[in-house]
C-alpha cells in the first residue's frame, strides 16, 4: 500500500512558477516509475510529465516541455513538480501518481490532487 500527498498547488499569476511535492509512504516508492496527471477543468484527467525510479528517464506531455520539469529524492520519498512560464491553460487539479506502466499510463495509487490556478 502506499499513500501519495501533493503539496504546493496555489494560485500564480501567468508567467510565475510553483513547485509542486508529493510525499509518499510505503516501501515501494524507490522502486516504481512516479508521474504527475491533471485534470483541467470540464476536461478529463491527462498526463503530465513521469520519473523512472533510476532518475535517469523522465517524460512529459508536449504542453508542459521545458516548462516543467519532474524530479524525485528516494531518500526522502516525494517526487517534485517545478512549474515555470505558468499560462492559464495549465490551471488543474494536479495528481501525483505511482506507475504501473508508463506505457499504457496504468496507475498504481493516486494522490488526493493540488489546485493550481494561474490568472491572465
Amino acid at each position: 500500500q502506499v499513500q501519495l500527498v501533493e503539496s504546493g498547488g496555489g494560485l500564480v499569476q501567468a508567467g510565475g512558477s510553483l513547485r509542486l511535492s508529493c510525499a509518499a509512504s510505503g516501501r515501494t516508492f524507490s522502486s516504481q516509475t512516479m508521474g504527475w496527471f491533471r485534470q483541467p477543468p470540464g476536461k478529463e484527467r491527462e498526463f503530465v510529465a513521469a520519473i523512472n525510479r533510476n532518475y535517469i528517464n523522465t517524460y512529459y506531455a508536449d504542453s508542459v516541455k521545458g516548462r516543467f520539469t519532474i524530479s524525485r529524492d528516494n531518500a526522502k520519498n516525494t517526487v517534485y513538480l517545478q512549474m515555470s512560464s505558468l499560462k492559464p491553460e495549465d490551471t488543474a487539479v494536479y495528481y501525483c501518481a505511482a506507475l504501473l506502466d508508463l506505457a499504457t499510463q496504468k496507475v498504481d495509487y493516486w494522490g488526493q490532487g493540488t489546485q493550481v490556478t494561474v490568472s491572465s
